[in-house]
């Protein structure tokens, strides 16, 4: 059977939730059977937006792509050929993602109206959204643009969507990515945005709730922008509120003022952490004076020892003559980081050695060398005293 284009109901109504329609063919798909229907309300993966989900009937649709004008619902199961199913699309999903995408049109158009940048990319996933432009943006002028955005919302603009003849097209400013043959789509925003867009929107600005940009950074010389609209931006408030109430909580201080506290909390942390810093130097001179110098090798073993402390109590151990000094940070159980130095030999083949003999990997110059290596201390400290 020939199946020409699916009449896309998407397109009549974005906001049409279910609809019933003929199943036109049904196919074994390597994710499960490629259905197509003589007309659909959901919208294929495209312009940067992911698919609708939902059920036909009793058939979960995964996925949904568009082939030469014929729509193709990926379901978990087969349909009848001939039979009338009842479509209906995940509603919820699908108003989030035309909150985002309305909300991008308006954020690149005051973007591209105030700079002159395109969106070079934009990406619509489950939880984010983000919209690449191609000049740099600073946190003012976004915060600006970002203001002007929530105003549009505030106007309860209509979403108007144009299909201008060519000849009508050739006099309209808008904005596109992409060369377009065939009929141009165009959604306009008036006073904020007009541009060529497959997808389905809003039917007003006011339907998009709340716009906040959370995120910027450089990005192939320009901006690279997180937003959220509505209910995800919404959602995401709860979180961050939850979060400062719970650190203003800790902090014993009002949410508004936890910033202010935990810089202090970080200026006594860093001046307890250089106390302690040196305090540990201390600790270290005094473990390595009271460990005794060996002809050959001194060792010590410390599973206490954590970042520079295996280096410097190494270091002490060669200030008061050791010919070759061996700490080693760890435990039998779970290993150890060692570290060798020495001012007279080149300790690189008995760090070679220890590695070949208790499995352990590491290296260094002449002077000191430094790994892990795994054994029981006991063995590790009598190949020692044979050196």
């Amino acid at each position: 059977m020939e199946i020409g284009q699916t009449e896309k109901l998407f397109y009549q109504d974005s906001h049409m939730k279910e609809f019933d329609a003929k199943v036109l063919s049904c196919e074994k798909d390597k994710k499960g059977y490629r259905v197509i229907l003589e007309r659909t309300a959901f919208f294929p993966e495209g312009g940067g937006q992911y698919a609708d989900t939902g059920w036909l009937d009793e058939a979960e649709v995964w996925d949904v792509k568009e082939k030469q004008g014929t729509v193709h619902h990926i379901t978990d199961r087969p349909l009848e050929v001939g039979k009338t199913v009842h479509g209906k699309i995940s509603w919820e999903e699908r108003f989030e993602k035309m909150q985002q995408h309305t909300g991008e049109h308006i954020i690149s158009g005051l973007v591209h109206a105030r700079f002159g940048y395109d969106n070079v990319g934009f990406h619509l996933g489950n939880d984010y959204c983000t919209m690449d432009f191609n000049g740099p943006i600073t946190p003012e002028e976004l915060e600006e643009i970002e203001w002007e955005a929530n105003r549009a919302v505030a106007l309860n603009l209509k979403v108007e969507t144009l299909y201008p003849s060519r000849e009508e097209l050739s006099f309209m400013e808008y904005r596109s990515k992409i060369e377009i043959e065939g009929q141009v789509r165009i959604i306009e925003i008036p006073g904020f945005d007009v541009c060529a867009c497959c997808a389905p929107h809003v039917k007003r600005t006011g339907e998009i709730g709340l716009i906040k940009l959370v995120g910027r950074m450089n990005y192939k010389g320009g901006e690279r922008i997180t937003m959220l609209c509505g209910f995800r931006a919404l959602r995401d408030y709860r979180i961050k509120q939850a979060n400062v109430k719970a650190i203003g909580n800790l902090l014993c201080e009002k949410e508004n003022e936890t910033a202010k506290a935990v810089e202090k909390l970080k200026a006594e942390r860093d001046g307890w952490k250089n106390r302690t810093l040196l305090l540990q130097q201390k600790l270290l001179r005094y473990q390595a004076a009271e460990t005794a110098i060996r002809e050959g090798v001194t060792w010590i073993f410390d599973s206490g020892l954590e970042g520079n402390g295996p280096r410097e109590l190494m270091n002490a151990l060669l200030d008061r003559g050791a010919k070759i000094a061996a700490v080693f940070a760890g435990t039998s159980e779970e290993g150890y980081r060692y570290v060798i130095g020495s001012r007279k030999e080149d300790v690189r083949p008995f760090g070679k050695e220890l590695n070949e003999r208790f499995d352990g990997r590491g290296g260094g110059k002449p002077e000191m060398v430094q790994g892990s290596l795994k054994g029981k201390q006991c063995l590790i400290e009598e190949y020692l005293k044979n050196k």
